[in-house]
C-alpha cells in the first residue's frame, strides 16, 4: 500500500475499502489484506487530527484566543 500524504487521500481509500467489503467483491483473502491496510490508515487519519488539534490548540494559545466549548 503507498502510504497517503494527505486525510483526504486516507479517507477516499477507506471509504473504497468498506464499498468494495459493502459489494461483496472480496475473497477471503483479499478481505484479511483490505482489512489491514484499513486498520493503517485509520491509525494515520487518528494521528493526522491529534497532530491537526494540537497546533490549531497551540496557534489559539499563542494568540491568547481561547476555544470555547458549546458555540
Amino acid at each position: 500500500m503507498k502510504q497517503p500524504t494527505t486525510f483526504e487521500e486516507a479517507t477516499a481509500r477507506l471509504e473504497a475499502i468498506v464499498r468494495r467489503m459493502e459489494d461483496g467483491q472480496l475473497n477471503l483473502d483479499e478481505i484479511t489484506s483490505q482489512l489491514k491496510e484499513a486498520k493503517q490508515l485509520v491509525k494515520f487519519c487518528r494521528d493526522k487530527l491529534t497532530k491537526t488539534e494540537k497546533e490549531v490548540n497551540d496557534i489559539l494559545k499563542d494568540s491568547s484566543i481561547s476555544p470555547t466549548k458549546g458555540e
